[in-house]
């Protein structure tokens, strides 16, 4: 996107300042000009050439004051920053917390375009966000390696993919890798439902079954495991640990060896695919040109293939959710994949 924003901007002789390190570089004034050389060979690179920091909310910044940490409205420091650099218009690549705070900055008499990027795919406003595809593709390919493991040994193989309080990703990979069982946290499960499918599928001479899990899967009445809290930032719940959590469940439940493999970062890393770099190069296309006409205080969106654009205060308005009458859910209901809540 930075390379699609960067040689799109070039084209039209305007000059392109990189932020270092998103709302960290804005509040601290790290910038620094981009020439054609700097985005060049962007396009196989996954990341960011400028850094980026998920914990630096500049309506809520985290500061250490008499030995606690406090949350504190930099904004105005930011705002000095942004004028003092001579920016007549921002491009923010991110998700919800970095769009939230884009919007209140528009408010506020930045200029802003959005553009929604995160591999949870949980944007409002968008059927698709940059990195969901590449994100889908490499749990796939584990999906796939672990499938071997799982058939050899005989085992319960429970596969913990990311997607934060939203199942997208669970759910695409497990169905491209053929998971018997998918849990998202739309749909809660019960033990005793996925033990039952791995007991069916033994009656069946299957002695394997593959389990993918969002981490952010709940059992009926419960909530989401949570891995450990970060205090100095905005959002500080980080998930994680339900795979381990259902595999000592599940081995009990089911009398089957049990193991359970987290993906977690391996997700974010590596060369995006040939759809996210497409959609990459479309939305920076796109962010330029509605800076060009003026159309500030709004994010690029893509809906039913085409591009649009929803105000910033959309993708703010919490996660998008993966719908429990989606097609793809029920398509692999249909096929005899679980959900870890039938019967």
């Amino acid at each position: 996107v930075i390379r699609a924003v960067a040689k799109t901007a070039m084209m039209r002789g305007w000059d392109v300042i990189g932020v270092e390190d998103g709302y960290e570089g804005l509040i601290r004034g790290r910038f620094r000009r981009l020439g054609p050389a700097d985005v060049s060979g962007l396009l196989t690179l996954g990341g960011t050439i400028l850094g980026t920091s998920n914990t630096a909310d500049p309506y809520r910044y985290a500061q250490v004051r008499s030995g606690r940490v406090v949350l504190a409205d930099v904004s105005r420091r930011l705002l000095r920053n942004a004028r003092g650099a001579g920016l007549d218009a921002l491009i923010l690549i991110g998700g919800d917390g970095t769009l939230a705070s884009a919007a209140k900055l528009q408010r506020d008499g930045l200029p802003v375009v959005g553009v929604p990027k995160t591999i949870d795919n949980d944007l409002r406003g968008t059927d698709v966000t940059f990195g969901f595809d590449t994100a889908v593709g490499i749990a796939t390919e584990a999906i796939d390696r672990l499938h071997t493991t799982a058939q050899s040994h005989h085992r319960i193989m429970i596969v913990e993919v990311m997607g934060r309080r939203a199942g997208w990703i669970a759910l695409y990979s497990g169905v491209a890798g053929g998971g018997d069982v998918i849990l998202i946290p739309e749909v809660p499960y019960r033990i005793e439902a996925i033990a039952a499918k791995v007991r069916e599928r033994r009656r069946r001479g299957k002695l394997f079954s593959l389990v993918v899990t969002a981490e952010g899967a709940k059992p009926v009445g419960g909530r989401p495991v949570i891995r450990k809290l970060v205090a100095r930032s905005a959002d500080p719940v980080r998930l994680g640990g339900v795979g381990f959590v259902l595999a000592e469940a599940l081995e009990k439940a089911a009398g089957a060896e049990t193991r359970a493999v987290v993906l977690g970062h391996v997700q974010r890393g590596g060369t995006p695919s040939a759809a996210d770099r497409i959609l990459a190069t479309r939305l920076g296309d796109e962010a330029v040109r509605l800076a060009a006409e003026g159309s500030f205080g709004r994010m690029v969106a893509v809906r039913g293939g085409d591009l649009t654009s929803v105000p910033l205060e959309v993708p703010g308005q919490g996660p998008r959710l993966v719908p429990v009458d989606h097609p793809l859910i029920a398509a692999a209901r249909r096929i005899g994949t679980g959900f870890g809540d039938e019967g």
